[in-house]
């Protein structure tokens, strides 16, 4: 017979994976930013994503049988399309995923791809049941990559405690493949499943569209202690449209010269982009495609001219010459170039193209991971 929940006064000490958690009316919402930061940008896009709490779950060691965790979720639909499906829990024990389960209802944020309006609609908290076997348990609860949620309570029928970790801790940055678009549940995107195999507790930065190459996000990378870091950058860049040639190499040194200021020898991956067809040989910005957008769906097009390159603009085939100059030319013995094209080439996208033509599915997501994982030097 099992006994009466508790609630847990103070949730805090069992979530991993966020850099902040901000106290909100219904509970507690994971930032993935700190505050300090979040105050120096003015961009809807980048304030949406950051609060997504891509790799942030709740961790503990414990002898319950039942727990019950309260949510309030915000979720994201593009009007025109049908709508996206509920974000998904990943229940682990003993870190192998057990149950996943969805929290109906919620907030929803409907977003208009061609005029940029918002709308927001106010909804309640859902509780999420589950059940664990006799006996203790490590339990993971990993929240949804990419539906901003907000931890408003935690009741179980036994003591909860941090459940500890001594792995090594990879710190991740990247744009949406990185954050996890169209990986199917939070365990699945590929930072998720190179750091399960290769034994690292992961911290994940990947922000959807905005890997921008922001001084305060290099800011956080320094001031955030790490024994791994990865920088993937490139396809952001080549999606706005926002810089030249002539600035990305200095932009980059820049970048790496902070991270450097509190990780002086910290193991750096600096990772260019996958393969992208669209993006390959032509600029930004990028476009809705709005052929697939009148039957429904959701997908990109690129928007620039291949002309315009002479000229400085960004493609991916530019991108990941000037990373690899970069690294070149710094005397950096614990800095690496990986070629985003050994992650997923154009014989993999033959077989398994990008659905919306910017990023991977689920199975492509774990296949990256399963390469990121399998890299010499870590």
């Amino acid at each position: 017979m099992t006994g009466t929940l508790t609630p847990v006064p103070d949730v805090r000490a069992l979530l991993r994976g966020a850099i902040e958690l901000e106290p909100t009316a219904a509970g507690l919402l994971p930032h993935r930013l700190p505050a300090w930061a979040r105050a120096q940008t003015d961009d809807p896009q980048l304030r949406l994503v950051e609060a997504q709490p891509s790799g942030v779950r709740l961790a503990v060691r414990t002898t319950a049988t039942r727990l019950e965790l309260d949510v309030l979720p915000t979720k994201r639909q593009y009007a025109g399309v049908p709508a996206r499906p509920d974000g998904r829990y990943d229940v682990l024990v003993d870190g192998a995923l057990a149950e996943q389960l969805t929290a109906p209802g919620g907030n929803v944020l409907t977003v208009d791809m061609m005029t940029g309006a918002h709308t927001f609609e106010a909804g309640e908290p859902t509780t999420l049941a589950v059940g664990l076997p006799a006996g203790e348990t490590a339990v993971e609860v990993w929240l949804p990559h990419d539906e901003q949620t907000e931890v408003v309570a935690l009741r179980s029928d036994a003591p909860l405690e941090p459940l500890a970790d001594d792995r090594p801790r990879w710190l991740h940055h990247g744009s949406s493949i990185s954050h996890g678009s169209n990986a199917t549940h939070p365990t699945g995107t590929w930072p998720v499943v190179a750091a399960r195999l290769a034994g690292l507790d992961l911290l994940n930065l990947g922000f959807g569209g905005s890997a921008m190459l922001d001084p305060f996000v290099a800011r956080t990378i320094r001031d955030t202690p790490a024994d791994r870091i990865s920088v993937k950058l490139g396809i952001n860049l080549v999606n706005g449209d926002v810089m030249r040639r002539r600035v990305l190499g200095p932009a980059v040194h820049g970048w790496l010269d902070t991270i450097r200021d509190g990780h002086p020898e910290t193991p750096l991956r600096l990772v260019s982009p996958i393969f992208c067809g669209v993006h390959e040989a032509t600029p930004g910005p990028t476009a809705p495609d709005m052929a697939a957008m009148a039957e429904g769906r959701v997908a990109f097009v690129a928007g620039g001219d291949p002309a315009a390159v002479a000229a400085g603009a960004l493609t991916l085939e530019v991108v990941r010459e000037v990373l690899a100059e970069v690294v070149e030319r710094r005397d950096d013995p614990h800095l690496v170039h990986v070629d985003g094209l050994d992650l997923y080439g154009p014989a993999d996208a033959e077989r398994l193209p990008l659905p919306d033509n910017l990023h991977p599915d689920g199975e492509t997501h774990r296949l990256i991971g399963e390469r990121f994982a399998a890299l010499p030097g870590w």
